[in-house]
């Protein structure tokens, strides 16, 4: 059954687990250099049909610039409007700290008066939680310094890496061509175009989808008259873009301003709000806009996200189910890969089927 000079079960074992502890630690060292990377080639792979249109009446270089452009200004349009309404929200902050507040005072005299609680004890917890946040306040300051002063490494960055890879796409190609013997050249197109085809119609899905389901937040706030409707709406269709954790940050955000701002029971037709336009989006939005083109199924998903989250922070649980659908892809054109395709898709086998129960050969049984 196994070659004789297979090394033993322990021994592979071993080299396993070490290659996984090496592959993420290299992903977790070369954050900065590998993150701007895959969001250049994900930005590239979605703006190739536009340089390919545009290369028929222009000259390559003009083309690839001018896609950069479009996209540039699509991503500064966004984050321009979220700055302006953080603004906006940001001049009502003291009266929303008030109003928090009091909503914390309630609570504690609410559980003091439930568990027996003596206000001395709730005071002295309260004055304890105070100096610990003034204690790690520099830290924090110094933490969010350094992510800003990242991301403004990255922004810059992906631009370039972008216009690089569209730039030497040819060149690119012809690399991974010389990888492989001639023999496999069509398996090894097939990957590619799968690969490219799944990413462009997964992410042109993901942006509709977000336009859509912001709009359905937004109106739904609308109707309940929470302030920064406009606001949560986009910020809750934005963190959909990270599976199911996106989802809960977005309604339990949604609910605190509800909290803060009108009476409680407007946290619950809050929650109602987001739980029915999760429901439109996910029987009639994704399956039309996004159509499964990513079948990951929700356990390597949650987990995958966690991890991205782990080993990159927000980025990575951005680009984990691009990077694990591209995986897929792969592992299913690979036949000593194909088990582990399997297991990230979402096929599900019949339930209660004995899959190790080998039944005997039609030969054997006549013999017997």
């Amino acid at each position: 059954m196994f070659n004789k000079y297979d090394p033993p079960l322990s021994v592979r074992l071993s080299l396993i687990i070490m290659g996984v502890l090496a592959f993420f630690y290299i992903l977790s060292a070369g954050q900065r250099i590998i993150v701007p990377i895959l969001f250049a080639l994900i930005i590239a792979i979605l703006l190739n049909p536009l340089v390919n249109l545009l290369k028929k009446k222009l000259h390559r270089v003009v083309a690839i610039t001018i896609a950069l452009l479009v996209a540039f200004l699509f991503i500064a349009a966004l984050f321009i409007f979220i700055a302006t309404q953080i603004n906006i929200l940001s001049d009502s902050m003291p009266l929303l700290r008030q109003k928090l507040l009091d909503l914390i005072a309630s609570t504690l005299q609410w559980l003091s008066e439930a568990f027996h609680l003596s206000s001395s004890q709730i005071q002295t917890w309260v004055v304890k939680v105070e100096t610990e946040g003034l204690k790690n306040g520099p830290g924090v300051i110094g933490e969010t310094i350094s992510t800003i002063s990242g991301a403004l490494i990255i922004a810059f960055l992906i631009p370039v890496y972008t216009f690089l890879i569209l730039f030497y796409k040819p060149l690119l190609l012809s690399f991974v061509a010389k990888l492989f013997p001639s023999d496999n050249y069509q398996a090894v197109k097939e990957v590619l175009v799968e690969t490219k085809s799944l990413i462009q119609n997964y992410l042109i899905g993901l942006m509709l989808e977000f336009a859509l389901l912001s709009s359905l937040y937004s109106i739904s706030l609308f109707i309940l008259d929470i302030q920064y409707a406009l606001l949560l709406g986009v910020v809750g269709g934005l963190l959909n873009l990270i599976p199911y954790i996106g989802r809960i940050v977005a309604v339990c955000l949604a609910m605190t301003i509800a909290l803060i701002t009108k009476e409680p029971i407007f946290a619950f037709y809050v929650f109602i709000a987001y739980t029915l336009s999760k429901f439109i989006d996910n029987n009639f939005i994704s399956p039309v806009i996004v159509a499964s083109k990513v079948k990951i199924n929700a356990l390597v998903s949650i987990i995958v996200v966690l991890m991205g989250g782990t080993i990159w922070g927000v980025a990575g649980m951005f680009l984990s189910i691009p990077i694990t659908a591209i995986a897929k892809v792969i592992f299913d054109r690979i036949d000593g890969l194909k088990p582990f395709g399997y297991l990230l898709g979402d096929t599900m086998p019949p339930v209660g089927l004995d899959l190790f129960f080998v039944r005997p050969n039609k030969e054997e049984t006549t013999t017997n």
